[in-house]
């Protein structure tokens, strides 16, 4: 008898326990075989591919949801799986021929082949649209919209007035695309267009010099066909004897 006394509060504890574990929500937490799945839709989709291929699985996950709008938390939810494994990869706004597109709203870069399917997709961070005075230099911190063409760039580090650029491609007077250790989930550059430093060499591999860039907000796109034409023009004739 003195042993079911001492027995029943630890039994009651026990099934008041499991009541109140019945009202907790499931684990909704993911495990490693869907993160493996997640991560190899989001490769399939050219998200946060770097070196030889390899993903950066919080920047794959960060220029998705940046992508597709959502909360950007560089966390995998069960939503954010759910919606993975679902998507459809991002589609460029010009086609038919290789070339960058940097879409300021989304704050993403798209890497797109001569078939209109895009290779790469990196979160990066542009101009924050604000006045600086830095370094004994001011200006605006401003990414300007437009076509351009990459016409030069370097390897390694290059240090600039404004601070140091990792492989960068440049596009403009001063503005590159490049890695930097810092990309922030919004615009908070000088104008350059930053990217991972994971990907940066991998990028500077892709984008050879005369590489197309179009850069644009939901108001501002140009198309550069008669640009990728006229280059698929001269081509041919440089072909001919």
């Amino acid at each position: 008898m003195l042993s079911l006394l001492l027995l029943t509060p630890a039994n009651s504890s026990t099934i008041a326990s499991a009541q109140k574990r019945k009202g907790h929500p499931p684990n909704r937490s993911l495990n490693r075989t869907e993160m493996t799945e997640a991560e190899g839709r989001l490769a399939e989709m050219g998200y946060g591919k770097g070196r030889d291929g390899a993903i950066d699985m919080r920047s794959a996950l960060i220029a998705f949801q940046k992508y597709e709008g959502r909360k950007v938390t560089g966390q995998m939810s069960r939503e954010d799986f759910e919606l993975i494994m679902n998507a459809t990869g991002p589609v460029p706004k010009d086609t038919g021929y290789k070339h960058v597109e940097v879409d300021l709203d989304r704050q993403v870069l798209l890497l797109s082949d001569d078939d209109g399917v895009v290779q790469r997709v990196l979160p990066v961070s542009t101009g924050s649209d604000r006045h600086y005075n830095e370094k004994g230099m001011s200006g605006l911190a401003y990414t300007p919209r437009g076509r351009f063409r990459i016409y030069a760039k370097l390897s390694g580090w290059r240090k600039s007035p404004l601070g140091l650029l990792y492989y960068p491609n440049y596009v403009g007077d001063g503005l590159a695309i490049h890695g930097n250790p810092s990309v922030p989930q919004k615009p908070e550059s000088h104008g350059c267009i930053r990217i991972p430093m994971s990907a940066a060499v991998e990028m500077s591999r892709l984008l050879p010099v005369g590489t197309i860039v179009l850069i644009y907000d939901n108001q501002s796109f140009v198309s550069a066909k008669d640009w990728a034409q006229a280059d698929k023009q001269k081509a041919v004739q440089n072909r001919e004897p």
